[in-house]
């Protein structure tokens, strides 16, 4: 069998369970100590939660419905039999972790969940929570995921983003050796990044015990301050072909032991402001690969340049 050009989350957990396995999104009510006062107050100036949760998960329906509805809806759509309970919107370890063993727990106990993906924040875990989510590992397959958007110091504070790279690689460094599967969310096109910035983020993040990635381009969503900075003094966003052309560049300095979860956003087009590609993720997978296939190159293709050298935080 040929190798595939592009690491990807879905091949992987075919090859662990073999089958698909779908995510169930669950917002449980979560906020965010970049909105609540815990570290800042606005949160990113990107951020606008609803462009990227589905209608059907909302905090006022109990966790245990979304749940059940979520696997109800992925069974027909897509088949699936198996699925993770993924706690998706705002920080979903900013808890006591009682309240989050709770929630963990009763996840976990519908039939079909094999396991947690929960996106969070390298500055809302400590040992405690780690030591819960090691024990969870011992039975489940459970992915932190890792919000992190840019390696870069400077973007970091431009963004807002509360927390700085060297507290991302001490949370990373914190969670390795755990029997936990450490994902990262990195955002694409932030405002004073060159290509050069982006693509070092590549070489960064492969030195890294990060197994799983998600790949964003950089929207600008309505009641943002973004959107106030958009209107006011305008800045590039990609064309759809450029952005197809960098992530294929990424890809390329990217370690193939690193599998990619999701290549683009796709906010609302109610809500989106830029770009508007009206593409679906399917179709710019497809494009993507069409790309590596027209190189004939793969991810990690290109020898790895020592982080230290290139890039300057």
């Amino acid at each position: 069998m040929e190798e595939p050009r592009i690491q990807t989350f879905g091949a992987y957990m075919r090859n662990l369970y073999g089958e698909n396995v779908s995510k169930v999104n669950i917002d449980a009510g979560f906020t965010c100590p970049n909105r609540d006062g815990t570290v800042a107050h606005g949160g990113c100036i990107f951020c606008n939660n609803d462009s990227f949760r589905p209608d059907a998960c909302k905090p006022i329906v109990p966790p245990g419905l979304q749940i059940e509805n979520g696997i109800r809806y992925t069974s027909r759509r897509y088949n699936a039999k198996l699925f993770l309970a993924y706690f998706q919107p705002f920080t979903n370890t900013h808890a006591p972790v009682e309240t989050l063993e709770r929630l963990y727990r009763e996840a976990l106990s519908y039939d079909g969940i094999i396991g947690l993906a929960i996106g969070t924040r390298p500055d809302s875990v400590d040992e405690e929570k780690l030591a819960l989510l090691e024990e969870l590992a011992q039975d489940h397959f459970i992915l932190v995921e890792y919000g992190l958007q840019s390696i870069h110091e400077h973007t970091l504070r431009l963004i807002n983003r509360g927390h700085t790279y060297k507290q991302f690689l001490e949370t990373v460094n914190m969670s390795a050796g755990r029997g936990i599967h450490i994902g990262a969310h990195i955002i694409l096109g932030l405002p004073g990044e060159t290509r050069e910035d982006m693509l070092c983020t590549a070489d960064e993040i492969s030195s890294l015990p990060v197994e799983f990635l998600k790949l964003h381009q950089l929207q600008v969503i309505k009641n943002t301050p973004l959107e106030i900075s958009y209107k006011e003094k305008p800045f590039q966003v990609f064309e759809y072909e450029e952005y197809i052309s960098l992530v294929c560049d990424f890809l390329e300095r990217l370690s193939p032991e690193i599998h990619i979860q999701r290549f683009c956003a796709t906010a609302p087009l109610d809500i989106l402001i830029a770009p508007r590609w009206s593409l679906s993720r399917h179709h710019l997978l497809k494009d993507i690969r069409n790309e590596m296939v027209r190189r004939n190159s793969y991810q990690g293709a290109v020898k790895l340049l020592s982080a230290e050298k290139m890039c300057n935080n």
